[in-house]
């Protein structure tokens, strides 16, 4: 990855929290690699300190440790991490598709059925390797939709996370899947009901995880079962 450009010295820290985390999706650093301060700012061409900033607000975010007499270290995901990564995410997409279906109106609703067939086709096309994109927008489309700028903060930190766990666990859906499971939440979306639109959000959650853990496996796995989801 080449070295970025920081211009703005106000939101400097936060380049440097996007670039960190990009490294980390892209697999430049790895669970259990160290990050050193002072070479990172050298590689950078910056001092020390937005990048001692950046890594504090990792550290806050739960996606860096810092160990005594080892520094800071990108953290591993746990089982457990799993479960909370989900269930969090239910609670906030499920405020999210609650509000939105109180918003939406006919045009919102015209521009999502639309997005979404054109999502089915590419399921037949062999050039289109991967709906994760589309179903992404789709979360998205419903974030906007709600127009709530706190769960958008929660959104991103915890969309990072589960694309980190995917990264590191090699977890994709099939495109035939994506389709399937999107498909209730426009469903839920048109049919105008808050509280359906939440509990269809929830259990959309919810089998995502089910999914994710059986298909894992955990170096210190945990048993999560059912029962665990609040």
């Amino acid at each position: 990855m080449e070295r970025p450009l920081f211009k703005e010295k106000q939101s400097l820290s936060k380049e440097i929290v996007h670039y960190m985390k990009l490294s980390i999706l892209n697999g430049i650093w790895s669970p259990g690699d160290r990050i050193v301060e002072t070479k990172l700012a050298k590689e950078l061409g910056i001092s020390q300190t937005p990048v001692r900033e950046a890594i504090n607000r990792l550290a806050g975010e739960g996606i860096i440790t810092i160990l005594p007499n080892k520094g800071a270290v990108v953290r591993n995901l746990t089982a457990r991490d799993i479960f909370e990564i989900y269930s969090i995410r239910a609670v906030i997409e499920g405020l999210a598709i609650r509000l939105a279906t109180l918003r939406a109106d006919a045009a919102d609703i015209s521009e999502l059925e639309r997005f979404f067939g054109k999502m089915k086709e590419k399921v037949f096309d062999n050039n289109v390797k991967t709906l994760s994109p589309d179903a992404e927008y789709i979360h998205e489309f419903i974030y906007k939709l709600a127009n709530h700028s706190q769960l958008l903060i929660m959104h991103e930190s915890i969309s990072f996370k589960i694309a980190l766990a995917n990264r590191i666990l090699s977890f994709n859906y099939t495109k035939e899947q994506e389709v399937e499971q999107h498909w209730p939440l426009v469903v839920a979306l048109k049919k105008g009901d808050p509280d359906y639109a939440e509990k269809v959000m929830r259990e959309h959650i919810r089998q995502a995880y089910l999914q994710f853990v059986k298909s894992n496996k955990f170096d210190n796995h945990e048993q999560l079962d059912e029962m665990d989801w609040f």
